[in-house]
């Protein structure tokens, strides 16, 4: 009875429902298989604002780009962390950092995030950039002529590698590389649960994934990260601040480690992937790009090669305009998160042209990035991929119209406002420093001529990955 005075009771000023005739399900099915398409279709059916019953949640999705400023910047209303808190804990098993067994967890672990920025995130992306030429120089010593690999492999095994010994320190062990990939295999195998993880399915359905976890989360039990040299200053101070909390066990501990491992690679693999696909599939724009770091290294008075060390600055990295356009450009192609808020209260959502919203206490509100990426009245054809999409006059282009009104947000590859990815910064440095070693010190190109798809499993969740791997082949440049 009350499922259905939900569904039927319907307010005044209140968004259109779509519902669905399955109990409970909604249209949650048709929504997994192409979201992108599912809200285009009502869109263009009962206009920006609609109400979606998916999976026993009401989910309004604003579609016009105009309108995101006024989500986001009702933040006290429309309230991000405590749903994505919910959802880590369940998926990466430590307890929810509730006020009453962690007073101010939530916001000391938030505090620490300013180690990923100003100079602090200088610090970092220089043991980034070291650690990611080891590893190439690493592979070097064992490529003499053309090396074939498949490139979604590569890029996991270096980004994985660089990132884990970057935030958590070297394994001393002589096999360091070989634990390091252990680590790597079983991640993978958790990761392609992920979907269905943060889908609320029980762990228990999922195989071998409940297994797995555990496995991963006792390599960052403390007796083993003790072992580890060399280790970050944010994961540390996350260290530090875990130990003030006695009830959160050395498990805890363990698991709320893993979940920052995992926010820290997870989609800044696949990005990667995409980055250098696109790249080898244009060779204008490789040819852009390289000319761009080579142009660099001989300003610099720098030497190319697995033997040299390249130091960048920050300002360098940032004035790359055709290496970072290019990897805006397969951000905007990739990226498919939903921007989710919660409604804390009954509230009245006001709009641009005195639009309302009547929401109730618990509505979601969402975003949906991916429709604005490929909108062609924002990015002239939008399926196509344009190396030199962010530039203009040689420099970096950061205004682009709808309607010809000028938007405020036009590319959101790292969520907006109070969701958006606090490690943003790295990560984009991550991904333009292995691109810059990758095309510095190599010549490269693919093995095999196949279109690689979206696989759109990961749908609302960031990143996605590529439906199937690419041989590519690689040597060192002359």
């Amino acid at each position: 009875i009350g499922f259905f005075f939900s569904v039927f009771n319907r307010k005044t000023g209140e968004p259109p429902l779509i519902n669905g005739w399955i109990p409970y399900l909604g249209k949650a099915l048709i929504f997994r298989k192409d979201a992108f398409k599912f809200l285009l279709d009502q869109q263009k059916k009962l206009g920006d604002i609609f109400t979606v019953h998916i999976a026993g949640r009401y989910i309004t999705f604003i579609m016009d780009p105009f309108q995101y400023v006024y989500v986001i910047r009702n933040s006290k209303q429309l309230e991000f962390h405590e749903f994505a808190n919910k959802m880590a804990s369940k998926t990466f098993d430590y307890p929810a950092l509730s006020k009453g067994k962690f007073p101010d967890l939530k916001e000391n672990l938030h505090r620490i995030y300013q180690y990923l920025q100003g100079k602090p995130l200088d610090i970092i992306s220089d043991h980034m950039m070291k650690n990611l030429q080891d590893i190439f120089e690493w592979k070097c010593s064992q490529a003499t002529d053309w090396e074939t690999e498949k490139m979604y492999k590569f890029c996991c095994s270096v980004m994985f590698e660089a990132s884990f010994v970057t935030l958590y320190g070297r394994v001393p062990a002589a096999d360091g590389h070989k634990v390091i990939s252990e680590i790597r295999d079983k991640f993978i195998k958790f990761d392609a649960s992920f979907p269905y993880l943060a889908a609320n399915i029980p762990i228990e359905l999922l195989g071998a994934t409940k297994k797995v976890r555990k496995e991963l989360i006792h390599h960052f039990l403390l007796q083993n990260m003790t072992k580890w040299l060399g280790g970050s200053k944010v994961v540390q101070a996350r260290q530090d601040i875990f130990e003030k909390y006695e009830l959160l066990g050395d498990y805890d501990k363990a698991a709320h480690h893993f979940a920052f491992l995992w926010a820290s690679v997870g989609n800044t693999i696949p990005a990667t992937f995409w980055a250098m696909y696109y790249l080898l599939r244009h060779p204008e724009a490789l040819a852009a790009v390289r000319d761009e770091i080579d142009h660099l290294l001989q300003s610099t008075g720098q030497k190319r090669g697995p033997t040299y060390n390249i130091h960048l600055t920050r300002e360098q990295l940032d004035n790359l305009v055709y290496l970072e356009s290019a990897l805006n450009e397969s951000l905007r192609m990739c990226s498919s998160s939903m921007n989710i808020r919660i409604s804390q209260e009954d509230f009245v959502l006001k709009l641009e042209g005195n639009q309302e919203v009547v929401l109730r206490k618990g509505d979601w509100i969402a975003l949906y990035p991916q429709i604005l990426h490929m909108d062609p009245e924002v990015y002239e054809d939008p399926k196509e991929y344009k190396f030199d999409r962010y530039i203009e006059n040689g420099k970096k282009k950061t205004t682009f119209y709808k309607a010809g009104r000028k938007l405020k947000y036009f590319l959101m590859p790292f969520g907006s406002g109070i969701s958006m990815c606090p490690g943003r910064f790295l990560a984009m440095n991550e991904m333009k420093m292995f691109l810059f070693i990758l095309l510095s010190h190599f010549d490269v190109e693919l093995a095999e001529n196949k279109a690689v798809r979206l696989d759109n499993s990961r749908m609302g969740l960031g990143i996605l990955l590529p439906d199937v791997d690419i041989a590519f082949r690689y040597k060192l440049r002359s």
